[in-house]
């Protein structure tokens, strides 16, 4: 156990989702004691020193927080709507991420011990010129170009832009942006865990632009990633969180059918750009000395493993 984070009082927002689940784990292994808040329920019960609210913290920031007087955040929550934004996102966007942020940095001017803020941002901050419709892969590196690219991306980069502000002028704690890639998980909504539910239920997946290149990374190592973060002092700022390995959508069917019977695939007519993104990992490597190191084919693994035991459970 590390005596980093023993007895530790550390506040994990979103605590109930994909990487929240596996920070909470983690946090929890190495003595800290946390106070988790998510709009659901915090499924798991292993936790020794965990306090779990539910409530939608873009309504109300719980008293709590302040009272708990955390030394280390993580503020996971958010919403998403990754490839097509809805109308109705909109406002989602904007009520659970940017005055979600907002309202939970207000109430920690009153937490005294606060030493470090971790915010987790994205990839999606990025111009996306520099990384569609090319021919090779763009590996993103933290200096590069801001244009963000949809909602969930501006969001995300207002927020990013008032802990500099705040570092600037109150400089209290550290607050680091960590731009994760595509997360993919247990229990997730992402496309990797859609295309295994579907196969496993003979169904085809749907697929838009099978050369896609993208840096998937498994929750379990954004979750350790971001812990490393915070456990170093050399960092104050931004910093790219991928697996540093760009993949093809047809490299994750080829993974699947290598794993799984009569894997089914439904092409779709892809009317934009190709993506073929990835992180540099550069300076999180010289800041932490670690890299992510589920590879491909063991994370698709873990979540068939997973989603396996899920439908043997609903039987």
């Amino acid at each position: 156990m590390s005596l980093i984070w023993q007895g530790k009082r550390v506040l994990v927002t979103g605590s109930a989702g994909v990487i929240g689940t596996s920070l909470v784990r983690k946090l929890s292994s190495q003595g800290a004691t946390i106070l988790s808040i998510d709009l659901s329920p915090f499924k798991t019960s292993y936790e020794q020193k965990l306090k779990h609210i539910q409530t939608n913290l873009a309504n109300h920031i719980p008293k709590e927080v302040s009272a708990f007087d955390p030394e280390v955040v993580f503020h996971l929550a958010a919403a998403f709507e990754r490839t097509v934004e809805t109308p109705g996102y909109w406002i989602t966007s904007f009520e659970n991420n940017v005055l979600l942020s907002h309202l939970l940095l207000r109430e920690l001017e009153q937490c005294p011990s606060l030493r470090t803020f971790v915010f987790a941002s994205s990839y999606l901050v990025y111009d996306p010129r520099l990384y569609r419709g090319n021919q090779g892969v763009y590996y993103l590196r933290e200096s590069d170009a801001i244009a963000p690219r949809n909602l969930v991306g501006l969001a995300k980069y207002f927020t990013e832009r008032e802990l500099e502000f705040i570092q600037k002028t109150v400089g209290k704690y550290r607050t680091i942006s960590a731009r994760i890639y595509r997360v993919y998980g247990r229990g997730s909504r992402d496309v990797i865990s859609r295309f295994i539910r579907s196969s496993l239920r003979g169904k085809p997946i749907e697929v838009w632009g099978r050369k896609n290149r993208f840096d998937y990374i498994f929750a379990d190592d954004v979750a350790e990633g971001l812990m490393r973060l915070a456990e170093s002092e050399a960092i104050d700022g931004i910093v790219n969180l991928g697996s540093g390995v760009p993949h093809s959508i047809d490299d994750v069917i080829n993974i699947l059918r290598s794993k799984l019977d009569n894997v089914l695939v439904q092409d779709c007519q892809c009317d934009y750009a190709l993506e073929a993104s990835c992180a540099d990992m550069s300076l999180f490597y010289k800041i932490t000395g670690w890299l992510p190191g589920t590879s491909l084919k063991d994370g698709i693994s873990e979540i068939i493993a997973y989603e396996q035991r899920r439908m043997a459970d609903e039987i």
